[in-house]
């Protein structure tokens, strides 16, 4: 078929679309075509223009220059508001929910219905729950979203944009935080839509997801579009390649198998709520030990609570042999361990500061060890972090301002920059891309062959089986088993996951 003739089935073509801020160009001379009730996977590694084409489709930014017609008519939103009503709805790569309000507000803010002049709250709590119980999710529409886990959170703005009837519907990250069960049901509400003739445009960088959801694959590297297969039946290897420009040759790095004394000893550890009972494993200085398990199983309440931010119950941890008082996250820190936390921006930066003020936030005992805080000594150590780490981006940039993989790379900075001696990693490449991903599991490796006692949590089984040394596998709070890398495959996984 020929380009005109593909042109005629779009709903939304993008042409000749460039973004720059200032003398940076993030986009330059884009063309895109959506077709009705098909998914187009949009990849690139992180910075390549994803989210900033995405942005100007739903009118949260303007292009510098090009064209858009959507329906056939010409398509210049001026904001959100216009792509909504016109049908097109964005779900955001990071949550941008009121945590102060309940579920059904959330789904229904800015068009509330009302009934005789006051809000129908039984109204929107009905349609709500529609919604919620159609992508399987098991909670009332009155509760306060700041009560829900993220993979819940991420549902409900799911939820929230399938409330809009539109016509086209941008998906960036959809599942990072869901699991396999969540992401089962996402993707047959999306084949649902498909055959009522919604669009979608599908970002992530799930590579495996690619080839389950989409029809077609468009690839952007630095602002330009590199690619285009009207099949997303590719070889991972070629996508990869693709988004990077260069080859890569593998993903995961050697596993060190010379491993030192005990480091971490975690002994019948419970929580308060019952979230995770009677919990014990250890880690080995040089050790990558991987926990899994499906969501809700209490992955990242254990960790939480080994990092001092959470209250144990019942039990103890040890450092070298030794028990440890763990009423605070500083009890954890002065002991040598550090959480990389999974929810970044709610729990691992300060948006508004600049990459260096976050970056120093936990290393001034190294920075101003004499209690004087020196902008060049800040400076100077923010600058070993961001080229030690590969953050795009420079000290005196706010961390509001970089993409999400950056943020998770500035987070990594911070928390290592203390030279830890137990690592703890919850969900640690969650919104990175390929090429990144990969000097991520180098810098995780590297630290155990520092002899550091590493702990990885991850929703990717491939990045578990692929990092760890073990693999810890929870359901329902309980350790179901440990298994060595040479027994750890994804079918022994999910079967102890299961129980």
């Amino acid at each position: 078929m020929s380009e005109l003739s593909h042109q005629s089935d779009a709903i939304l073509s993008v042409r000749g679309i460039t973004k720059k801020y200032g003398p940076v160009t993030v986009l330059k001379d884009v063309n895109l075509d959506v077709r009705q009730g098909e998914v187009l996977a949009l990849l690139g590694e992180n910075g390549a223009g994803k989210s900033t084409i995405s942005s100007i489709i739903a009118g949260l930014v303007k292009p510098t220059a090009g064209s858009m017609t959507w329906l056939g008519k010409p398509h210049a939103p001026q904001s959100p508001a216009d792509a909504l009503s016109a049908g097109i709805g964005l779900i955001h790569q990071e949550m941008r929910l009121l945590p102060a309000l309940s579920v059904a507000e959330n789904v229904f803010v800015g068009r509330l219905p009302t009934k005789a002049g006051r809000i129908d709250r039984m109204g929107i709590n009905r349609r709500a729950a529609e919604q919620l119980k159609r992508l399987g999710l098991d909670i009332a529409p009155t509760t306060l979203v700041r009560d829900l886990k993220v993979a819940a959170q991420q549902q409900v703005e799911i939820a929230k944009a399938l409330t809009l009837n539109a016509r086209l519907l941008i998906f960036d990250e959809p599942t990072a935080a869901l699991g396999g069960e969540e992401t089962v049901r996402l993707f047959e509400r999306i084949e649902q839509l498909k055959m009522e003739g919604v669009s979608f445009i599908y970002i992530s960088h799930r590579l495996d997801e690619i080839a389950q959801i989409a029809d077609r694959v468009a690839v952007l590297r630095d602002g330009q579009l590199v690619a285009t297969h009207e099949t997303a039946q590719l070889p991972v290897k070629t996508l990869v390649e693709e988004m990077v420009g260069r080859p890569l040759d593998r993903m995961f790095p050697e596993i060190d198998a010379s491993l030192g004394e005990t480091l971490l000893e975690v002994e019948n550890i419970s929580s308060p709520d019952g979230t995770f009972k009677n919990v014990s494993f250890s880690v080995r200085q040089g050790e990558v030990l991987g926990i899994a398990g499906i969501v809700g199983a209490g992955r990242t309440e254990l960790v939480r609570a080994i990092a001092g931010a959470d209250p144990i119950s019942s039990g103890v941890v040890k450092i070298e042999g030794k028990p440890i008082r763990l009423a605070h996250p500083s009890d954890a820190l002065d002991q040598g361990i550090v959480l990389v936390p999974e929810d970044r921006k709610a729990q691992g930066l300060i948006l508004p500061q600049t990459i260096a003020d976050n970056i120093a936030q936990t290393n001034y005992h190294q920075i101003a060890p004499n209690g004087w805080i020196n902008p060049k000594s800040v400076d100077r150590f923010a600058r070993v972090a961001i080229e030690r780490f590969g953050v795009k981006g420079k000290p005196e940039q706010h961390v509001n301002e970089l993409s999400g993989g950056n943020q998770q790379k500035v987070v990594i900075a911070k928390c290592i920059s203390r030279n830890p001696r137990v690592v703890i990693l919850d969900e640690p490449t969650r919104g990175i891309d390929v090429g990144a991903r990969a000097a991520i599991y180098e810098v995780i490796a590297g630290l155990a062959r520092q002899g550091m006692a590493v702990v990885v949590v991850s929703s990717d089984l491939d990045e578990v089986l692929g990092l760890a040394h073990r693999v810890m596998v929870l359901s329902r709070g309980v350790n179901r088993g440990i298994l060595d890398r040479q027994k750890a495959d994804r079918v022994a996984v999910m079967e102890l996951a299961t129980t």
